[in-house]
């Protein structure tokens, strides 16, 4: 088919479905939003258009179905929709977080391709079952419509075995494929890219190191376009100290757990849900602004937890200079790296003794989705902010497939 121009993206989750729709001519958002406590009590649907009207309103959803059908009637309302009828849908690009060893690449759905979606669920059983239940649901909705499947995973499948693998007997990743897989891949691809047009050199020639840093955290070392190494392993609790995931963590800490009492469930809550930011402060959250303003007041534990943060970053970005053999930039995106002032000012501090030096004037400027350089001029590699967009990275895979296919 020729290449879509209207491309709707979804991103479904158990109880929340989130909704793009793009004008693939200069890459136009030209709406959003968010059904939230789909099944639940007292759902609601967030709307927000291109031109910046907004609304927010309760709604009737049980259901995926019933969520894609709400927003269908959305984008065609005569008042408030950017579609002249639905018909002008031309394909529907889809987040899928788990391709395991199967998805090296974005793929059109098939019932193959589902089948090994839904084989997948057991390394991410919190989201790929939603994520294919977006799917089936669009599929019932949009009958004619081609899916598109985008895996988080899928950017980090160039890693060479030394860098996935685990020191375990080789047998655990041969009968369970227990590796190292990656996550946020459509951002850090996303990132790479635009870092590259931003700088104005080609992807090919750079070697970078891209910072997701939000509530979810990961890092990735990209060499001339391919992920050789990230954080995030077999699931998105290892690596960075997170919102309120541990992120590295000694494997016996889990074993002296079980041994103290605690069932496999409670650890998992613990580990997942309690840990990171939450955790170590004590404050009541793992938002990094919360406790960038307990630390200004005085809170010793908030400032511990933010310390920890960075410390566990530099040590990455580190690693990850070494395993490039230098690096063109050290690039911060996600909710933290886009907007935090603080955070980037104490990473790239630390980052002096390998020549990259901040310009403050620069990091305080940039901010609230603004790309940017924050390092000088003479500095030997760049620190530079760039919004990420994994919907649109999603779109634009889309795109990409359907018009080869």
């Amino acid at each position: 088919m020729n290449r879509p121009e209207h491309v709707l993206v979804i991103n479904a989750g158990s109880s929340s479905l989130k909704f793009t729709m793009f004008r693939m001519t200069g890459e136009e958002m030209r709406a959003k939003g968010l059904v939230e406590r789909m099944g639940l009590s007292a759902p609601m649907l967030h709307y927000e258009r291109f031109d910046g009207l907004k609304s927010c309103a309760p709604c009737k959803v049980a259901n995926h179905d019933d969520a894609i059908r709400l927003v269908c009637e959305k984008l065609v309302a005569p008042d408030v929709g950017v579609l002249r009828r639905l018909s002008d849908v031309q394909a529907i690009g889809h987040r899928v977080v788990h391709g395991a060893e199967k998805f090296h690449d974005s793929t059109i759905v098939t019932e193959e391709v589902k089948g090994s979606i839904r084989a997948c669920a057991s390394l991410a059983p919190l989201h790929n079952p939603p994520n294919l239940g977006g799917i089936e649901a669009c599929e019932r909705v949009f009958p004619q419509v081609p899916n598109v499947a985008v895996f988080d995973t899928a950017f980090h499948h160039s890693m060479p075995p030394s860098s996935f693998l685990y020191a375990i007997p080789y047998e655990y990743y041969e009968r369970y494929g227990i590796r190292k897989y990656g996550f946020h891949g459509t951002s850090h691809k996303f990132v790479a890219e635009a870092t590259a047009s931003f700088l104005g050199r080609p992807l090919e020639s750079l070697r970078l190191i891209t910072c997701h840093l939000g509530n979810g955290a990961s890092i990735t070392a990209v060499d001339r376009g391919k992920s050789v190494d990230t954080s995030m392993g077999m699931t998105p609790l290892n690596g960075l100290v997170m919102g309120t995931r541990c992120g590295d963590i000694d494997p016996a800490v889990v074993l002296y757990l079980v041994r103290r009492g605690m069932s496999a469930n409670e650890i998992d809550d613990l580990l997942n849900k309690k840990s990171g930011l939450l955790g170590v402060s004590g404050i009541g959250s793992g938002d990094m602004r919360d406790n960038l303003a307990a630390a200004e007041a005085g809170n010793d534990q908030a400032k511990r937890a933010i310390w920890m943060f960075t410390h566990r970053l530099v040590s990455y970005i580190g690693a990850y200079y070494t395993i490039l053999g230098g690096a063109d930039a050290v690039v911060f995106t996600g909710g933290i790296g886009e907007n935090s002032v603080p955070i980037r000012r104490r990473v790239v501090s630390k980052l002096a003794c390998l020549g990259c030096i901040l310009d403050e004037e620069r990091n305080q400027a940039v901010v609230n989705g603004r790309a940017g350089l924050i390092s000088t001029a003479d500095s030997a590699f760049r620190a530079v902010v760039m919004p990420t967009n994994e919907e649109l990275m999603i779109a634009r895979e889309t795109a990409r497939l359907l018009s080869v296919a």
